[in-house]
């Protein structure tokens, strides 16, 4: 079935323009990603596509009977209500009976008897209950809980997270066919959500159109890639890799092709010299040529790569030294004892859930936050380079050059040459037309790519990067990869985006949750091997058990829907009460662990303990979610 039909679409903001006369198709079942260099329209045409902005020309054509729905990198929601409200804004019998059901069993008290039976009862009377359990998948797997919460005391990671949440809801209801278009559905998710989401989306029957910097995400996810570079739109069949290939093979063939076109224009212009005013028709004919080779012969070849060999100040044998480090936030341990010595030339990855202190870890590590016991001790040849989560803070609005210049004029290379500040960004991709832009008018990803040029400009010897891939194009992220592998110093990366770890890293630290912390020596795929081999072999038998028992109690109705059997209502009412004793055993360990005032004979056994309960916790809850998923 054919979705879209896109026609000779041209878009400019002001002298600026973003495409000119772009045109592609989309098919059913096509998973295409959007590639492009930040500030050139990616997020414009999308949001053209699904009708919130209008092009200057051309037509988009979308099949009456499909649903385009659409994941932006800020959404709009109604912060005074809760995630429930604003997750089933829509009005519908089924979506008001899930919300209700979800309202009355969210809350930790207990509900009113006669309401919880009359939601149960509309859940019976309109089928919502296999809707229901997809709902509770989607949130589970996003860790969104505490439904009655108010949006607007949600962090912007958590925002995002509802705003996925929503989205993957709205595509599977009721929606036969359904275009979903997302912009950086990655951010502000940790891996085993990226994983799931990747899986989801395999899964499901829907129609995508995305822009990711996850390279393995788009690699798992989309069969075909569209590129937007110098105003035209280019299709790649295949993968990220094919994709590399292709654009290279074409670059090159673009080359060739302005070369040759100069070198006609040399000498068209010296005829168009020669020529006297009186013309004769066949002279017009080739003059009206000779315009259209200068036009070729005019064309930028643009392909701006970053080889800088820094002089980077100087590593002295001493670098950072910790020792004895613990950190906690009331319950919530961050370290406890962690100890370390940095070598120079280490590159380390530092990965783990949301939440569990990576963050945190790093402020300690340049000073931003004091440790609550141990110590840290830092080189004196120690220059830092940070880029964190927080971006670029100016005191005022100023014009791209003027800010790198009020660092510093120019940037000193090894060879004893130096780069002006100019000449820097355009090396970041920013021409020169570009460099009297004032800093407020950029893109998102432009500010950040601009505050990782600010930061290397310094000419660290130690680079904390949290997040550096959150919101840069992939051709900025291809030039930041080639220059951290020729990077002479230290580099310690928290990052989601496992491509660039992989390509990074020598060794990662694990944040394992109430400050444990494993050295892992291997990059990011090797650790998720790893991670999976000893979950695989940790639940060998209790796996085995638990399928055969699920095959042999849906034998009889294979594929059919379902209710639980009374042997699967008494074990989910069984694991309820389970979970919240663990949840309640793991809140009593923490608070001893955080009083402080534990002998060190006690430290240990506790310690243990609070993994065996993390552990016992996502066992059940996963068992939990397999039972309440049945009766679909």
């Amino acid at each position: 079935m054919h979705y879209v039909t896109v026609e000779g679409l041209t878009k400019s903001y002001g002298e600026k323009p973003l495409f000119r006369d772009i045109s592609f198709h989309i098919e059913e079942g096509d998973k295409i990603a959007l590639v492009a260099l930040n500030g050139t329209g990616k997020s414009t045409l999308l949001r053209i596509l699904c009708g919130k902005e209008m092009p200057d020309e051309g037509k988009v054509w979308v099949h009456k009977e499909v649903t385009v729905v659409m994941l932006e990198q800020q959404s709009a929601f109604n912060l005074n209500k809760s995630i429930l409200a604003n997750i089933f804004a829509q009005d519908h019998p089924v979506l008001n009976a899930i919300k209700e059901y979800e309202r009355l069993t969210d809350d930790d008290s207990e509900p009113d008897t006669a309401r919880l039976a009359a939601a149960i009862a509309k859940m019976d009377e309109l089928g919502a209950w296999h809707f229901d359990a997809k709902v509770k998948q989607i949130l589970g797997k996003l860790n969104i809980h505490h439904l009655d919460q108010e949006m607007g005391t949600l962090s912007g990671g958590q925002l995002k997270r509802v705003a996925l949440a929503k989205v993957l809801i709205d595509i599977g209801f009721e929606h036969k066919h359904t275009l979903l278009i997302m912009d950086e559905p990655t951010n502000h998710l940790d891996v085993s959500m990226i994983e799931w989401l990747e899986s989801f989306l395999n899964q499901e029957n829907v129609t995508l159109l995305l822009v990711t910097h996850d390279r393995y995400f788009l690699d798992s996810v989309c069969n075909e890639i569209i590129e937007l570079d110098q105003q035209q739109l280019f299709i790649y069949k295949g993968d990220y890799e094919n994709y590399l290939e292709k654009k290279a093979a074409r670059e090159e063939s673009e080359k060739a092709s302005v070369e040759k076109a100069r070198n006609q224009y040399r000498k068209e212009l010296e005829w168009m010299r020669k020529q006297p005013k009186a013309r004769t028709t066949k002279a017009k004919s080739r003059i009206d040529a000779f315009y259209d080779v200068k036009e070729k012969a005019s064309v930028r070849i643009e392909k701006q790569q970053l080889e800088l060999n820094v002089k980077m100040t100087r590593l002295g044998g001493k670098i950072v030294e910790l020792k004895k480090v613990y950190k906690a936030y009331g319950n919530l341990a961050i370290l406890k004892g962690f100890d370390y010595t940095f070598k120079k030339g280490e590159r380390i990855g530092v990965v783990g859930k949301n939440g569990v202190g990576k963050s945190t870890f790093l402020n300690i590590l340049l000073g931003q936050e004091q440790p609550d016991s141990g110590k840290i001790n830092i080189g004196d040849t120690v220059v830092f380079g940070n880029y964190n989560q927080q971006g670029l803070v100016l005191k005022e609005d100023m014009r791209i050059i003027e800010f790198v210049k009020g660092i510093a004029e120019y940037f000193p290379l090894a060879d004893g040459t130096k780069v002006s500040a100019a000449q820097f960004l355009q090396l970041f991709l920013f021409p020169p037309e570009k460099q009297y832009t004032y800093v407020s008018k950029l893109s998102g990803g432009e500010r950040r790519r601009l505050h990782l040029l600010s930061i290397l400009f310094r000419n660290p010897n130690f680079l904390v990067l949290d997040e550096p891939t959150n919101d840069l194009d992939l051709p900025t992220l291809s030039i930041l990869e080639d220059f951290l592998q020729e990077y002479q110093g230290c580099i310690i990366i928290v990052s989601h985006d496992r491509y660039f770890m992989d390509k990074l890293v020598d060794h990662l630290f694990v944040f394992e949750g109430d400050g444990v912390v494993r050295d892992f020596p291997g990059n990011y795929t090797q650790y998720r091997e790893w991670e999976k081999e000893e979950s695989r072999s940790t639940k060998e038998l209790p796996a085995t058990a638990t399928v055969s028992s699920t095959a042999t109690a849906s034998a009889p109705d294979a594929g059919k829907p379902r209710k639980l059997s009374y042997k699967e209502k008494r074990e989910l009412e069984q694991l309820e009460q389970e979970i919240a004793k663990l949840e309640a055993e793991k809140q009593s360990i923490d608070q001893q662990l955080s009083s402080g005032n534990l002998p060190y004979e006690q430290l240990e056994p506790l310690t243990r303990r609070v993994g065996e309960v993390m552990q016992l916790l996502d066992e059940k809850g996963m068992r939990w979610l397999e039972l309440s998923e049945l009766e679909g």
